[in-house]
């Protein structure tokens, strides 16, 4: 058979690629291929012109409950461990100061109170007074009114070119693999075919056949799955976020802030811009778009395609907005979007983190910031949070990672490096790959079960 694979990987951003490099370097295929439909890799949110270029370690995101930041400090580690090993230091992961500040007596009690607790997990952590912060980050006090205190580490990892670990993925999988390892760009799959027992893709390069499929296709790999007949009680809600730029003198350090409970998405932050020299970022907001892909146009009918409105998906965006506090982050993310009035709209929330910030000193980040596919729970009527697996337990996985999926990439893959072993019946050596990146040996990693609900309902 031409063009036959054991395993194809459709998407190349960093959790795609990840997924390649440990196929390549971890288990005996004989033969495996990326596809990728633009002209380069992490063309989309692994560019780091479209994420917040952050480690997402557990230790300064405060809408990560203990449970939570355990296992995202894990995979977290195993990224690093990677990067470190191949002496990528300072190159595409970078040191500098980090933190999480409260700001008013609610918060302040609270940051003091998540010290306590999350010390005993990240033993780096320091609580920092106003005092330290004169010194740290003089601009988080200046000008400042209401009580502020922070908990953060001053020497440690916390920025990665998440793009450029990507390439590099790439690379290292090249150079691993025994076998066959190509990588095709310029790749759209338009269609995925199950012919007896393989799977048939159908590329503007020509048809390709595999064993097994992995779907890391971001906001299109739910739309994959509803092609395929999977994933029908789920639908897709993208969320895209922008940036805005400030001079670098204003911070240098990554400065997060707390996180409202009832908010269903980040909180903003402040951090020196890795790729763009001379600059500070302050975001991201969020807003919700009708499109798959943040700056294609032509996507917008996939969005429909993928969100399959109905009754429940209405019940879901009735229930978000019935809350005060959503409805009015929904109206000011809008209004964040609008030329002429955004920036000074900004700049009351970006002032929570620098006091004496000026409009004059803010400029929207235009191109920046990238989209993220949220899963709506059609049969359970609720917005789900974080990363989604559909296992359909036939040789074909569908990944939708939201933040922290770029820091989770490598556990991530490990999990579906384990599936395809067990359905091909292929070796995998996960000994090796829990010393190289886990840094233990037989360590279990911690990773999202599948979508609740998914294979009950095809049973």
């Amino acid at each position: 058979m031409q063009h036959y694979y054991n395993v194809i990987i459709i998407g190349g951003g960093i959790s795609g690629t990840a997924l390649l490099y440990e196929l390549a370097k971890y288990t005996d295929l004989e033969s495996i291929a990326l596809f990728e439909k633009y002209p380069a890799l992490s063309s989309l949110n692994s560019n780091g012109r479209n994420n917040s270029q952050t480690l997402h370690c557990g230790d300064i995101e405060t809408n990560y409950t203990f449970e939570k930041a355990k296992k995202v400090k894990k995979t977290a580690n195993m990224l690093l461990n990677y990067a470190l090993d191949h002496g990528y230091a300072q190159k595409h992961i970078f040191k500098f100061p980090k933190m999480v500040i409260g700001v008013g007596e609610k918060e302040v009690s609270f940051i003091k109170e998540r010290y306590e607790t999350f010390r005993t997990l990240y033993p780096y952590l320091e609580l920092f007074t106003a005092e330290d912060l004169a010194k740290i980050e003089p601009k988080l006090v200046e000008g400042r009114e209401d009580e502020i205190v922070a908990m953060g580490a001053l020497d440690e990892y916390c920025a990665v070119d998440f793009g450029a670990i990507a390439e590099t993925f790439a690379q290292n999988a090249k150079k691993s693999m025994k076998g066959v390892c190509d990588i095709y760009l310029d790749a759209e799959v338009y269609r995925i075919d199950r012919i007896g027992d393989k799977f048939q893709l159908t590329t503007p390069k020509g048809k390709y056949f595999a064993d097994y499929i992995v779907v890391n296709a971001g906001a299109h790999s739910l739309l994959q799955a509803h092609k395929m007949g999977y994933g029908k009680d789920y639908a897709c809600l993208p969320i895209g976020g922008s940036f805005y730029y400030a001079p670098a003198s204003i911070l240098g350090s990554k400065v997060y802030t707390v996180q409202n409970d009832k908010l269903p998405f980040a909180a903003i932050h402040g951090d020196p811009d890795i790729l763009m020299k001379g600059k500070t970022r302050f975001g991201p907001t969020a807003l919700a778009l009708p499109k798959l892909e943040r700056y294609t146009e032509n996507t917008y009918l996939e969005f429909f395609e993928s969100l399959r409105p109905d009754k429940s998906v209405i019940k879901v965006f009735y229930d978000l907005l019935a809350d005060d506090d959503i409805r009015e982050y929904v109206f000011k993310n809008m209004m964040y979007e609008v030329p002429g009035i955004r920036k000074g709209l900004f700049l009351k929330e970006a002032k929570k983190i620098i006091p004496t910030l000026r409009e004059s000193d803010i400029e929207f980040a235009d191109h920046v910031g990238g989209l993220r596919p949220q899963i709506i729970d059609k049969k359970n009527k609720r917005l789900l949070l974080g990363e989604a697996k559909i296992d359909t337990k036939e040789g074909i996985v569908f990944n939708m990672t939201p933040s922290p999926g770029a820091t989770s990439c490598l556990g991530n893959a490990l999990k579906d490096v384990e599936l395809i072993a067990e359905y091909l019946g292929c070796g995998f050596d996960s000994a090796k790959a829990n010393i190289d990146l886990v840094g233990e040996e037989q360590k279990s990693v911690p990773v999202l079960e599948p979508m609740p609900g998914y294979v009950e309902t095809q049973s």
